[in-house]
């Protein structure tokens, strides 16, 4: 088949690669110069399956009302607070209900293991080579952050990941560099569980999705998708930088806008917020909504002989949701959930809880001067899992609203929508995954 592919984040691309091999001809659409440009760009990189869990759970509402209006809080409004959020918040709230929570968090869990290993498979068979490291703690500050945090633990131990309660000690000797001044009441350890670079990753595999014949078309705007037997894309190119022109011309001019039209067997929307605007005209209403967060990533000084420079591997602050991560010789503070605002409008409140963190936790180890912000538009389904499959219009598949565990589903969601679009049997139980339970 002719397959387009729109959107080309962390999704888009595994989308890609998995269509690509599968023998269609591939073509992707991206507004953006690269791949992995928005929110792929710089998140967390934390791939544990066992922590990958839905929003929706039950007792958020109180925490994000308890939390929402302090200095350092996870939870934060900004505006523009659209009209919209007010039903997403009802739907999420509505989804908090402990058998639905426990439910789709079975879900995510059985797709992120799933995920976990493809990529494992991709990484040896393509000989992929990236920042990686192993290991993965959860911080808690106090017995209360700890009690609270029993029932989470209970759950994964049921679902049989690997997770141990331990001491404050053994926590200070897997993480060494760990501050001795910041209190520490325990830990929960998950030794399985990983941290990699989405953005090396994605890089790498456009490049192997193009050895397989797909066709990467950047600063291509989608405008519309017309449903069919073969549906339509119409697209434009977006003005740019017109690169042959000479260094140093006082006005550089940028290449014109064109406008095209492509008809497809199949067409894959992927395209992250975008996906609503496109979804609408075609009668499929997502209740998306974009979970703004935040990373800081900053280089690591060297290691002293008064010990560790930074984590080894994935921390999580357990009392303010945001992790710290090791990528080669850089930190990575990412956090934070923001409803509302804009993506050009950040947080300096945000920003600041993240150093707060990092300070707390590993002081002077990174070079802060040479730090680099990102905020990320998430995009969120109410209840937690993505949708993937069928939409219902005759050639239009959806793989998104992942929310903050793209990088962790990605690699499973694309091939699980490849073996359904090829009419195969799914590797998975996809129950709870597809459009028909937000209808």
């Amino acid at each position: 088949m002719r397959v387009a592919v729109i959107g080309a984040g962390i999704v888009g691309v595994t989308t890609a690669y998995e269509l690509a091999v599968d023998g269609h001809e591939v073509t992707v659409f991206e507004r953006q110069a690269s791949v992995a440009a928005e929110t792929s760009f710089a998140n967390a990189g934390v791939l544990a399956p066992g922590y990958v869990t839905p929003w929706a759970a039950p007792g958020m509402p109180g925490k994000v009302l308890r939390q929402m209006f302090g200095s350092h809080a996870a939870v934060r409004l900004a505006r523009p607070f659209a009209p919209s959020l007010l039903g997403w918040t009802w739907r999420w709230w509505r989804a908090c209900r402990p058998s639905v929570y426990q439910a789709n968090r079975a879900r995510m869990i059985q797709l992120a293991r799933f995920s976990l290993l493809r990529m494992h498979l991709l990484t040896a068979e393509l000989q992929l080579e990236f920042e990686q490291a192993k290991g993965l703690m959860v911080l808690m500050r106090t017995p209360r952050d700890l009690a609270l945090a029993r029932p989470g633990v209970k759950l994964l131990a049921e679902l049989g990941v690997s997770c141990h309660v331990i001491e404050a000690a053994r926590a200070r000797e897997i993480e060494p560099g760990l501050n001795a001044e910041t209190a520490l009441h325990a830990a929960l350890h998950l030794p399985d569980e990983e941290v990699g670079n989405c953005r090396q990753f994605a890089h790498l595999l456009k490049q192997h999705a193009q050895g397989r014949g797909a066709m990467f078309r950047f600063h291509r705007e989608v405008r519309r998708i017309d449903g069919g037997p073969l549906p339509t894309v119409h697209h434009r190119a977006l003005p740019r930088f017109d690169p042959t022109q000479l260094a140093g011309a006082e006005q550089p001019t940028t290449l014109p806008e064109s406008e095209g039209s492509e008809q497809f067997d199949a067409v894959v929307v992927c395209a992250a917020m975008a996906s609503r605007d496109l979804l609408t005209p075609l009668k499929v209403a997502l209740p998306l909504a974009a979970v703004h967060g935040y990373s800081v990533t900053a280089p690591l000084r060297e290691i002293t002989e008064h010990g560790e420079a930074g984590p080894r591997s994935t921390l999580i602050d357990e009392r303010y949701k945001v992790a710290i991560s090791r990528l080669g010789k850089r930190v990575r503070v990412a956090g934070g959930a923001e409803l509302g605002g804009t993506l050009g409008d950040p947080s300096e409140a945000a920003l600041a809880t993240l150093y707060k963190v990092l300070d707390d936790w590993f002081p002077g180890c990174s070079v802060q001067a040479q730090a680099q912000s990102w905020k990320g538009a998430r995009p969120m389904l109410p209840d937690g899992p993505p949708v993937i499959g069928d939409s219902g219009v005759p050639g239009v598949w959806l793989n998104l609203g992942h929310g903050s565990s793209g990088w962790a589903l990605a690699c499973g969601s694309a091939r699980v929508l490849a073996d359904q679009m090829s009419q195969r049997p799914p590797a998975i139980d996809l129950d709870g995954l597809g459009i028909e339970r937000l209808r």
